[in-house]
């Protein structure tokens, strides 16, 4: 019963690793959708990716300490729930904003009748409806409307995901570490790591799958959406992904609540626990009080010894220096793993959807081949515990080289009228010399705010059909054909 019950464990532990490492994986894929759809900058952004840490830095010490001596398995699955509820939270905006608005100017799909982007004063025979879009008070509430507070949700949202999470991998590891035999700890918990790197992968793999699906899915009529997932207003259903995970994370807490506290220790453990790193930094958690009092007494003493048990503990060199390192690793990696996608599309001109595809379909050969060589090269040289960190300092050292390669593989800048290019086509554009304005398209009323690229024939993008001096266009589907350019035409 003792060696199913830990499987059991093992295998829950395992579900919720995947769980929350999909919910990880997911976050980063929908970073450009956050984006857009809130209308909020970069920077914003990677403050509502970070909200998960500050929610973990809040708690961790505390968990960590006083969870070791209570129910591990309930206050994991506790940490689900929270995780779960919070994960559902970063879905909620979607469900309480107002339909996604992409182009001022475009007629219903099914038209093929002309507007006029340009709109100069002197035309007044305009229709009406089009003049009316493009009053300043019209932009003003769409602008208002676009840069809504609601990603403050996702940040809270973020944050839960980030408390829920933090007796995951403290409490669930020295379970494992506690109850299992010495020969069969380092293949469970290496069972528990391999789980959390393929959670990721398929939270990229979701997050392509949603990019390709409209924002508004479900609420709107698809066949009015005018836009395709290449167009740079297009948003996914950043929503969905955070539905599905949610889901996952509050299914993988049933498990917990039916294990026991404590299982039988081997007795290769109890043999060693006394002279155990554990017992240096953490008082007995083997002590069973019947009583209120009894408990009342167990959480004073807990308290009590806190202050002194972490001042153990960083006073050991060897984690303090490990310590350090995690900082510094993590440091570089999470602003990489974070905006990796974001740098595809706009480096390499890919969509949201395409980008996350390829960062999961290349992450699953490169894990498996890490994981697979890193075995085979312990094994055949029997490396020691020393030689496996030096093994793997070089190889991180190794893997930030090749990163530095990635600025010698960027594309050359798009000639962006205005901005890296002058209207005329010369180039270089000084900074001070940059401007969107020109005088073929002061006479339009033009938003300098807004990004709807046009490729003109002459080669050169301009950041709006508008800025472009378009007089006239004409639909067909989802494409739509500009005419009488003045800016074009120079």
């Amino acid at each position: 019963p003792c060696c199913g019950e830990l499987k059991m464990f093992l295998g829950a532990l395992s579900f919720v690793y995947f769980a929350k490492a999909l919910a990880e994986g997911y976050l980063k894929s929908t970073i450009t959708q956050i984006e857009r759809r809130f209308d909020i900058p970069s920077s914003l952004v990677g403050v509502i990716d970070g909200s998960f840490e500050i929610g973990n830095l809040l708690v961790i010490t505390f968990v960590s300490y006083f969870g070791a001596k209570l129910h591990r398995p309930k206050i994991i699955g506790a940490g689900c729930l929270i995780m779960g509820v919070g994960t559902l939270f970063i879905a909620m905006p979607q469900f309480f904003m107002e339909q996604y608005r992409y182009d001022r100017y475009s007629p219903s799909s099914n038209s093929t009748l002309s507007f006029s982007p340009c709109l100069p004063e002197s035309r007044s025979q305009l229709s009406i409806s089009v003049m009316e879009k493009s009053k300043p008070q019209i932009d003003k509430e769409c602008e208002a409307d676009a840069s809504s507070s609601m990603w403050v949700y996702v940040f809270l949202g973020n944050l839960l995901r980030g408390l829920g999470e933090t007796p995951i991998q403290p409490l669930g590891i020295a379970y494992l570490d506690d109850f299992a035999s010495e020969d069969n700890a380092p293949f469970y918990i290496g069972c528990v790591q391999t789980v959390a790197i393929i959670g990721p992968i398929f939270g990229f793999l979701l997050g392509s799958l949603c990019a390709k699906l409209y924002v508004d899915i479900g609420f709107v009529n698809l066949d009015h959406v005018t836009i395709t997932p290449k167009d740079p207003q297009w948003v996914g259903a950043w929503w969905l992904g955070y539905l599905i995970a949610g889901t996952v994370s509050l299914l993988a807490a049933v498990p917990f609540w039916c294990l026991p506290k404590n299982l039988p220790r081997p007795q290769s453990r109890e043999e060693s626990s006394s002279c155990s790193e554990k017992s240096r930094f953490i008082v007995d958690d083997q002590v069973n009080y019947q009583t209120a009092h009894g408990e009342k007494a167990k959480m004073l003493e807990m308290a009590r010894d806190f202050l002194p048990s972490l001042k153990n503990l960083l006073g050991n060199p060897v984690y303090f220096l490990y310590l350090c390192a995690s900082t510094i690793q993590f440091n570089s990696l999470f602003g990489m793993v974070t905006y990796k996608p974001k740098y595809i599309e706009q480096q390499y001109g890919q969509s949201s959807s395409k980008a996350n595809f390829v960062i999961g379909l290349i992450n699953i050969p490169a894990v498996a081949l890490g994981v697979f060589s890193g075995g085979i090269v312990m094994k055949k040289f029997k490396i020691s515990v020393c030689g496996a960190a030096k093994l793997y300092l070089g190889s991180a050292v190794f893997g930030y080289l090749l990163f530095l390669s990635l600025f010698a593989l960027g594309c050359e800048n798009l000639d962006v009228a205005g901005l890296t290019v002058s209207y005329q086509g010369t180039k270089p554009v000084s900074y001070h010399e940059r401007a969107l304005f020109s005088d073929c398209n002061t006479r339009c009323k033009c938003s300098e705010t807004k990004w709807e690229p046009m490729c003109g024939e002459n080669g050169i993008t301009y950041a709006s059909p508008c800025l472009a001096g378009c007089q006239t266009s004409n639909r067909t589907g989802n494409n739509i054909i500009f005419y009488n350019c003045t800016c074009v035409e120079i």
